[in-house]
């Protein structure tokens, strides 16, 4: 079964987020991380990482899951924008949201992602 990197619930009562589903936002994050690293960290191992990269990859799972749950309406919309009486709406990309690999991520998410240096998109 899949684990997902951040599976330590306390660290979510903590923090004052407690949800029924709170494991299946977890792990819907968990792949996406997997996405945006291409899955460095499924082929190399999450405890062979550093223990930078790891403490990196715990957060930007718990803000990436907390984001998806926020956001679950507007991020599962097969509109890409709507207008009523003059006013538009659109999804997608925008100054603080980016769709990456078509993974919606805040960019200062994405951003403390990319310190672990395994977002590059080069060969190494």
């Amino acid at each position: 079964m899949y684990q997902p990197y951040l599976t330590e619930y306390e660290y979510y009562s903590n923090c004052g987020w407690i949800e029924k589903n709170t494991e299946k936002y977890l792990i819907s994050a968990s792949r996406h991380i997997d996405s945006l690293t291409f899955n460095r960290i499924v082929s190399k191992g999450f405890e062979n990482l550093t223990e930078f990269q790891q403490e990196i990859i715990k957060t930007v799972c718990f803000d990436l899951a907390n984001f998806e749950y926020d956001n679950e309406d507007l991020i599962n919309s097969v509109l890409q924008s709507y207008s009523i009486n003059g006013v538009t709406m659109q999804f997608g990309a925008s100054w603080n949201i980016a769709v990456i690999n078509g993974v919606a991520i805040r960019h200062d998410t994405y951003n403390l992602l990319t310190q672990t240096g395994l977002t590059y998109r080069g060969v190494r």
